[in-house]
């Protein structure tokens, strides 16, 4: 009996120490399910959006959701139909440009002259290949989401407006998540 239980004691101490240990999740995979699902309250959905915001708060600025990092595809599987140039269905395509993100840097100060303005507020955006970009856009001139989360009230207001603007869509298209996070 004593063999017996050694014996089985060092198969499996053989089965454990040459187990495989499983590769964490990718984060950009939580991401995308997290998205789908409107950022639902869970330890993975928490950390997917901890680290969007990471990721596009201020240097260095990456995209918010990398989709290369996430395997899409089963191995050994057929390709997925209507796969887009960029690899992607519509559906994640959708998840992705889904993603609005603005990076605000306003500041308006009063002088003898009036007021001068500073504004480098920029727009980031996927491009029809899945390329993310930055561009110039005004303050002023950006969706009232924005202007809202980031107090700005317009004309002559000063003062230092500086953060990130983040709006996101869940898998029916309505509106899940908007953040505004100062740095």
């Amino acid at each position: 009996m004593r063999m017996k239980v050694l014996g089985a004691i060092a198969c499996a101490a053989t089965a454990m120490a040459s187990a495989h240990k499983a590769d964490a999740y990718s984060i950009d995979c939580a991401i995308l399910l997290c998205l789908a699902g409107g950022f639902p309250a869970s330890v993975e959905c928490t950390a997917a959006r901890a680290e969007m915001i990471r990721r596009v708060t201020p240097w260095p600025v990456e995209p918010p959701l990398q989709l290369w990092n996430c395997p899409l595809q089963a191995s050994g599987m057929p390709p997925l139909p209507n796969v887009g140039r960029d690899g992607l269905t519509d559906q994640i395509r959708g998840f992705r440009d889904g993603i609005e993100v603005y990076h605000v840097n306003y500041r308006a100060q009063r002088n003898s002259g009036g007021v001068e303005v500073y504004d480098s507020t920029q727009r980031g955006f996927y491009d029809d290949n899945g390329d993310f970009h930055w561009t110039s856009v005004r303050l002023q001139d950006t969706p009232s989401w924005v202007r809202i989360r980031a107090g700005f009230q317009g004309g002559e207001h000063t003062g230092t407006r500086r953060g990130i603007a983040m709006r996101t869509t869940d898998h029916t298209g309505q509106v899940s998540e908007v953040t505004w996070q100062t740095y």
